[in-house]
């Protein structure tokens, strides 16, 4: 005896075609969505041996616990304090990103968009800057990058930082003799601070051959410092130059900023003021691949005289002054090279008793005296 449907309950033949088909289809999708699935060959055999490990108390390494963390941990306290500051508008943020994936910086799903916005060459340097550079990314500096980290990987390369000024006449001296004083301004910044062979401790031959020599008493002074380095002569005061027994250069790339400015001379010439700043990185000569990074900012007051009215060498230089500040070179040696610091190990010597310094910040004027006390830098 068959049961008779109700009046609010119809069969399945009152029910139209397209709605009884669609709840099938929902109906097998239920099943199958709720159905144990049986795990793979590869999930089985992975499940396997962590269980084994488990049993033998050999856990694997967590990615936060590993050595290369602990080795960042500085580092990612400090991401951990800023993701505090950029966590509030993540969400709008993902949108964004969604829209315009390039917009995540260094481009990571390769959507062929610059990212390095900040690594960017700065334009020439025409006038004092009026600050400081801000600060950059806390990066560890290497063989392939040995300038991260630093304000100088935007700056330009060897002598593309030593960019002249376009030369004009200064009252009765020719446009001529002022572009002469500031070629020969520059082939003596080359060959004191550029030159490879300079670099590494050899006789900075080139940046002598545009001083005049007769100018005996500075030239005697420059030869004793080169021949017999000691506090009272060191050569490092006028020339960069590192010992290749302790270190070499990181790289071919010497970073170079600064400007140049003339005007009437002293010596009825052109005086040329150079103020400019180099970074060198280095490594040491026999060791580990760790990178140092010693900052080298000169002044030089230099004069081409008129050589029919004073006796001087046509074509050289007179060294009328010179101002240096270097960063991160021991105080305490007096043997005519630079000595960086390397951050793994610490030189013997006193604590450095003279003030904190930014060694990028070209905005200050150098204090010209005997050197004063040896300070510290707040970045290299």
């Amino acid at each position: 005896m068959s049961e008779k449907p109700s009046d609010d309950q119809p069969s399945a033949s009152e029910i139209p075609d397209d709605v009884w088909e669609q709840f099938t289809r929902d109906t097998e999708r239920d099943i199958r969505s709720s159905a144990p699935k049986e795990p793979s060959a590869r999930a089985r055999m992975v499940t396997e041996r962590l269980r084994e490990q488990d049993a033998r108390g050999e856990s694997p390494p967590g990615w936060r616990t590993g050595p290369v963390w602990q080795e960042m941990n500085g580092r990612a306290a400090r991401r951990r304090r800023l993701w505090a500051f950029i966590g509030v508008p993540l969400a709008a943020a993902a949108v964004l990103v969604a829209l315009k994936p390039s917009l995540l910086p260094g481009d990571p799903f390769g959507t062929g968009a610059s990212g390095a916005a900040e690594a960017s060459p700065l334009p020439d340097e025409t006038a004092a800057p009026t600050a400081a550079p801000g600060a950059s990314d806390p990066e560890t500096p290497t063989l392939d990058r040995p300038f991260a980290g630093s304000p100088a990987e935007r700056w330009a390369d060897g002598e593309a930082g030593i960019v002249l000024p376009e030369a004009k006449a200064v009252g009765a001296v020719s446009e001529g003799r002022v572009e002469e004083a500031l070629k020969l301004t520059k082939k003596l910044l080359v060959g004191a601070n550029l030159d490879p062979k300079t670099v590494r401790g050899a006789r900075p031959t080139a940046a002598l051959s545009v001083l005049d020599p007769k100018q005996p008493e500075l030239l005697d002074d420059l030869d004793t410092g080169l021949r017999s380095p000691s506090e009272k002569h060191d050569p490092v005061t006028l020339f960069s130059r590192f010992d290749p027994d302790e270190v070499r250069p990181a790289g071919d790339v010497i970073k170079t900023r600064g400007r140049m400015t003339f005007k009437k001379g002293t010596q009825g010439g052109v005086a040329v003021r150079a103020d400019y700043t180099f970074v060198y990185p280095v490594v040491r000569a026999d060791g580990p691949t760790e990178v140092a990074r010693t900052i080298v900012r000169r002044v030089l007051d230099v004069e081409l005289a008129d050589p029919g009215r004073y006796e001087v060498t046509p074509g050289r230089l007179l060294l009328m002054n010179y101002d240096q500040e270097i960063g991160n070179s021991s105080c305490f040696v007096n043997d005519g090279y630079l000595h960086p610091e390397f951050s793994s190990s610490r030189s013997e010597g006193p604590d450095p008793s003279g003030p904190a310094t930014d060694p990028y910040d070209r905005s200050r004027e150098l204090e010209r005296g005997d050197g004063g006390d040896c300070g510290t830098v707040t970045r290299t």
